[in-house]
């Protein structure tokens, strides 16, 4: 599984299981010998990616060395300053996604839904609340039915304890005391920021509008926090998961290519994002 470490004081996370780099916290600080540092790693352990979410200050750095920016998010840190995904490719494999027309034709028809917002009710005998820590065994079972790999270990129950003592709250819908569907809010108070993530349904109760019942529950916790922005990074290939951000009014900003070992696959993944604001001053 690959480590979240640090280089100077900016975090990154790594491994053979994405096979790349991920920047995932730049500190101004490490600026500009981060490039070289990072160039050094990947061709040590034979990366063959290098993906960098930086603040706009880092924008001109990065251009200038061999990053090609994929999307991006406004008003991301604190509601101010825009955030920047760059790539840097080491293999020009890496670069073409096989599934890129089926891509093409979900973004498209993800779009037509914008603000298209349908919730449906929960049906009897289910119901939606934040997962607790005695959740957790139950919670690792259902994202070990639903993926058979993923970037984080979500998998694993102590992560999961882990994650939820630190800044990460689990919804989850139950069918009477069966833990059915899952997600989860990563929170950055520090950026006043939200990344609505791990999303999973156990395949039996597909087809209900869970993700889209969770994702609004999730934003409604949000709306007292001072979170001005939430965002997701969401399956390309995916119709229901684009569907579900676009209607919930997300914008689309940018594919990262091949970047996500997601289900047994290197995925590209769409970025979509909304701004919080109004909600958070209501």
């Amino acid at each position: 599984m690959d480590t979240l470490t640090k280089i100077g004081k900016s975090v990154i996370h790594c491994g053979k299981n994405n096979n790349r780099i991920y920047l995932m916290s730049l500190d101004f600080s490490d600026l500009p010998i981060i490039i070289d540092q990072l160039d050094r790693l990947a061709s040590e352990e034979g990366y063959t990616k290098i993906i960098a979410k930086v603040p706009t200050y880092a924008k001109e750095i990065f251009e200038n060395s061999g990053y090609i920016e994929e999307a991006s998010i406004p008003y991301f840190y604190q509601d101010k300053e825009s955030s920047h995904f760059f790539s840097k490719y080491l293999d020009n494999n890496r670069r073409v996604d096989p599934f890129k027309e089926n891509c093409i034709q979900v973004l498209k028809k993800a779009k037509l839904k914008k603000g298209i917002q349908d919730i449906k009710p929960l049906e009897e005998h289910f119901f939606c609340r934040m997962a607790t820590e005695e959740d957790v065994e139950d919670m690792a079972l259902v994202y070990q039915q639903v993926f058979k790999s993923y970037p984080f270990p979500i998998q694993d129950k102590t992560y999961l304890l882990k994650t939820m003592k630190e800044n990460v709250v689990y919804f989850g819908i139950w069918n009477k005391k069966k833990l059915v569907a899952l997600s989860s809010i990563e929170i950055s108070k520090d950026y006043a920021n939200a990344e609505m993530t791990d999303f999973a349904t156990i395949e039996d109760y597909r087809g209900k509008g869970f993700a889209g019942y969770l994702l609004d529950e999730m934003e409604k916790k949000l709306h007292s926090m001072e979170i001005y922005t939430a965002y997701t990074i969401a399956r390309a290939k995916s119709f229901g998961m684009n569907i579900t951000f676009s209607k919930q009014g997300y914008t689309y900003s940018g594919t990262l290519i091949n970047n996500t070992n997601i289900s047994g696959h290197i995925e590209s993944m769409n970025i979509w994002y909304k701004s919080l604001r109004n909600l958070c001053n209501s």
